[in-house]
């Protein structure tokens, strides 16, 4: 039944058959051969109940708010305002307007918690910007999709409440324990960009003078606002995790809408159907990995998987490891959301076993998850990002190589050292 559930679903999406289709046929045929026809025929509404339960859950209320805030800043010129500012800010360095792209990444994420809107919204300013500077495509795309790998750790963040729905952790302790990964996913990825820039004799900006870095400053202060307000409101107990998602998107259309002035009710109404749909879409993705989840458990792969690490490893450090290699492979195949709802709770049982720390645990699969976008042959934003830059896929991947470097190198730091994760959870809450 193993193979039924793992071959079957890796062919179905070689297929190209979308990734909540893929986990509930396959699904339903491992239902069926555990129970039999006749046994799956009779019980066949425990299906749609399982998958309805699945998204019954109260944080799942955010992941559409957050999703229409990074709607409303895509369509807005708060992502240009975002980019202007990281610029001025960073663009004096060596290769100034990757190192900007990296720092806008950074800043977005505060609003977002989104990969694939950073890479779809901001992406494209920043590679149209990055090529009409000198550029080349190839280095511009990678940077773009790299960088923003970056969102859904630092706060907020979708996968980690879909996380958080099925281990029980707080969504706040979450948040704030991706805060320095993110930190380090940017400085790493600036000394790569530093390196590459040398190399090839990049385009800096001149130092700023105070007067544009004022100007600029004041430009992008509402939205830089953003992580400050929703960071300081979870921290003190003004709003809860799931709330702050209220509070990114209302604060969003309210500067977008009277400060602005350039969001419309029309354009409203297109963000409101364009949230609707993708909400639905992860909706189904989760609700599909919900039941695909079930039917792996009923087949004793969860306790079997259990024993094995038992009999395998009982350092902490090597079952994480492990887990490193796992996902990255899980990520070149499955979405993160859908990886999370299935292995999320297989995995979790031995790690609390073995003493990981859950908030540490969360986060570094999170980050693998989020390399997983990176990698062939389903990695979404190497689609969008070689689509934006007008590259080939194959020109796209070996662009993006170097940037595992820096990737790694922070997933391997906050496996050895859970500091990194723990501390400022430990510290504020």
């Amino acid at each position: 039944m193993y193979y039924i559930l793992t071959i079957g679903l890796v062919l179905l999406l070689s297929l190209g058959i979308p990734v909540g289709m893929s986990l509930v046929m396959t699904g339903l045929v491992g239902y069926i051969v555990n129970i039999g026809p006749v046994s799956a025929w009779v019980n066949i509404s425990v299906i749609p109940q399982k998958m309805t339960y699945s998204l019954m859950n109260f944080l799942l209320l955010s992941i559409p708010l957050f999703i229409l805030a990074a709607k409303v800043m895509n369509k807005s010129s708060i992502t240009k305002k975002i980019f202007g500012f990281a610029n001025v800010s960073v663009g004096f360095l060596p290769g100034g307007l990757a190192h900007a792209n990296v720092f806008a990444s950074l800043l977005f994420a505060g609003m977002s918690g989104a990969a694939v809107s950073d890479a779809a919204g901001l992406g494209r300013i920043e590679i149209e910007s990055m090529i009409e500077n000198g550029y080349d495509p190839d280095f511009s795309a990678a940077v773009t999709a790299a960088s923003s790998t970056i969102g859904p750790i630092f706060p907020p963040s979708v996968p980690m409440v879909v996380y958080s729905t099925i281990s029980g952790v707080s969504v706040g302790k979450l948040f704030l324990g991706g805060v320095v990964p993110g930190l380090l996913m940017t400085i790493t990825m600036m000394i790569m960009i530093v390196f590459y820039s040398l190399k090839r004799d990049y385009p800096r900006m001149p130092f700023p003078t105070f007067k544009a870095f004022g100007s600029s400053l004041k430009q992008a202060i509402l939205p830089l606002l953003t992580p400050v307000i929703l960071l300081t409101g979870i921290w003190t107990g003004v709003f809860t995790p799931t709330e702050s998602a209220v509070v990114a998107a209302a604060y969003a259309l309210a500067i977008s809408f009277f400060v602005y002035r350039d969001l419309n009710l029309k354009g409203l109404f297109q963000l409101f159907k364009e949230t609707a749909r993708d909400t639905a879409s992860i909706g189904f993705v989760i609700a599909a990995a919900a039941f695909y989840g079930w039917v792996l458990a009923r087949s004793g792969l969860t306790y079997q998987f259990a024993d094995w690490i038992g009999n395998v490893t009982t350092n902490p450090i090597i079952f994480l490891l492990m887990v490193n290699v796992f996902l990255l492979l899980v990520g070149c195949f499955l979405e993160a959301i859908a990886a999370i709802m299935i292995f999320g709770p297989i995995l979790y049982g031995p790690a609390m076993a073995l003493g990981v720390d859950p908030v540490q645990f969360g986060v570094i699969m999170v980050l693998n998850l989020m390399i997983g976008l990176l990698t062939p042959p389903f990695g979404i934003v190497l689609f969008i990002t070689q689509g934006l830059a007008g590259i080939s896929f194959q020109r796209m991947v070996k662009a993006i190589l170097p940037f595992f470097i820096p990737l790694i190198t922070v997933l391997l730091m906050i496996t050895f050292f859970p500091g990194i994760v723990t501390w400022l959870p430990n510290v504020l809450q």
